[in-house]
């Protein structure tokens, strides 16, 4: 199932040629522009449903595995599917409706959960899954519809279509590098160590890439339609992109922290004794954890800009530094390419804060600064937790919570010392709702 969903996750990117992004970026969309997009999407999905279907027989017999090919088959129609609400959930989110786009999500998530669920106690296997998955995006499909209250004409324009295609295909092609290196992992593992590994790493990447999509993932959501819409007047852009650093710098490298020292807890009380050997591959993801909801408002920044071209380019040095490490996966197993990983999360940090310093306008270390003082007050933190609670004892029934404690405490006292800009507005709107609560 992991490997069949990588597939789906890098053919998806061809869904509509990045035009979705291009459709949020533009400032004034019209009708046409929509409806053209939605067609196009259609046609698309059908496409590549047709082909990940035909296909199934060879991804089966390239893996060795027959049990593949008819999950490939049936989840080749999540393509079709999902083209249907696309555009809905677009219009939803240029107009910054992200209520109604989480409770459509939780809606079908539900619907979902619970059929896939109620088959695994049945004892159906992997195919409640499959069933889960293709439930997921019927139900969402329907939901987002319903919500949008949004219809096609019956009209299409190869020129609405041309009007937003300069911008849209190279975020496109940006797409198709960034989806690829973030999943050709799964293939490479699958293809040169046991399946019982690539289970406890899908895991472990599973979950990591949970608490980051609830992160990360949401922040570009609600970022890049109302960063464009400011994306003209340059001071105030810089303002918030720069206030955002500091606050997603401060929240982000106490949660990795967190979650650091309670790696352990997480897998055995979410997963059980029995996936103990994710926590080690856990552990390493975690530790990369930092950097994406900051990259997540550096991309949003740089993205929302219409500076395709430089995004383009950005995400060809991040495919050139990521090629590296999938080498070392190959030359030096699993382990060793996660502990490169940590390196490359850095360097692809570093590497979108030049190029977005680079189009705001802003120097260099004003962007870097909160990050680095954040990241070392982290680690003194993290390694104090650690030692200063094996001193009390392990033996303890709630350890974690120890550290956890030790953790928050050095974490915001050293916030506090140094007065972060973080920390002191986090304190202030605190305060503020505090006032606001007293009043009701």
């Amino acid at each position: 199932m992991a490997l069949v969903i990588v597939i789906i996750g890098i053919t998806n990117i061809f869904n509509d040629f990045g035009l979705s992004s291009a459709l949020i970026q533009k400032r004034k969309t019209l009708q046409i522009h929509y409806s053209s997009v939605f067609y196009f999407n259609i046609t698309i999905g059908l496409l590549l449903t047709s082909v990940t279907f035909l296909s199934a027989n060879l991804i089966g017999l390239f893996y060795a595995n027959e049990t593949l090919t008819p999950i490939t088959k049936a989840m080749s129609l999540l393509f079709i599917i999902n083209a249907f609400g696309n555009v809905s959930t677009i219009r939803l989110r240029k107009e910054l409706s992200f209520s109604a786009l989480t409770k459509s999500n939780l809606l079908a998530t539900l619907l979902s959960g619970s059929l896939g669920v109620t088959l695994a106690l049945h004892n159906v296997g992997v195919w409640s899954l499959v069933a889960q998955a293709l439930s997921m995006a019927f139900f969402y499909n329907i939901i987002i519809w319903k919500v949008a209250k949004w219809t096609p004409i019956l009209n299409f324009s190869w020129k609405a279509l041309t009007q937003l295609w300069g911008f849209g295909f190279r975020m496109f092609l940006s797409a198709i590098i960034a989806s690829i290196f973030e999943r050709i992992d799964i293939l490479a593992i699958g293809k040169i160590v046991t399946s019982a590994t690539l289970g406890y790493f899908e895991r472990a990447k599973s979950l990591n890439a949970m608490l980051v999509q609830y992160s990360s993932g949401s922040l570009i959501e609600i970022l890049f339609p109302a960063l464009s819409k400011i994306q003209n007047d340059l001071p105030k852009f810089q303002g918030i992109i720069l206030k955002m650093i500091g606050i997603t710098s401060f929240v982000s490298f106490f949660f990795t922290g967190s979650l650091f020292l309670i790696s352990d807890e997480i897998i055995i009380m979410l997963l059980s004794e029995k996936w103990s050997p994710s926590i080690e591959f856990f552990k390493l993801f975690v530790i990369t954890g930092y950097s994406y909801p900051i990259s997540a408002i550096l991309v949003s920044a740089l993205s929302c800009r219409g500076n395709s071209r430089s995004f383009l380019r950005l995400e060809i040095y991040k495919a050139a530094i990521l090629s590296i490490n999938i080498a070392t996966l190959y030359l030096s197993g699993v382990q060793a390419y996660l502990y490169c990983m940590i390196i490359n999360s850095l360097s692809m940090l570093l590497l979108n804060i030049l190029f977005t310093s680079n189009e705001i306008r802003v120097p260099y270390m004003s962007i870097a600064k909160p990050i680095i003082i954040q990241m070392l007050i982290s680690i003194i933190s993290v390694a104090f937790a650690i030692f200063s609670s094996r001193i009390i004892t392990e033996n303890l029934t709630h350890f974690f919570i120890i550290k956890l404690l030790i953790f928050t405490l050095l974490y915001l006292s050293a916030n506090s010392s140094i007065k972060t800009d973080a920390y002191i507005y986090l304190k202030k709107l605190l305060f503020m709702l505090k006032i606001h609560e007293n009043e009701k």
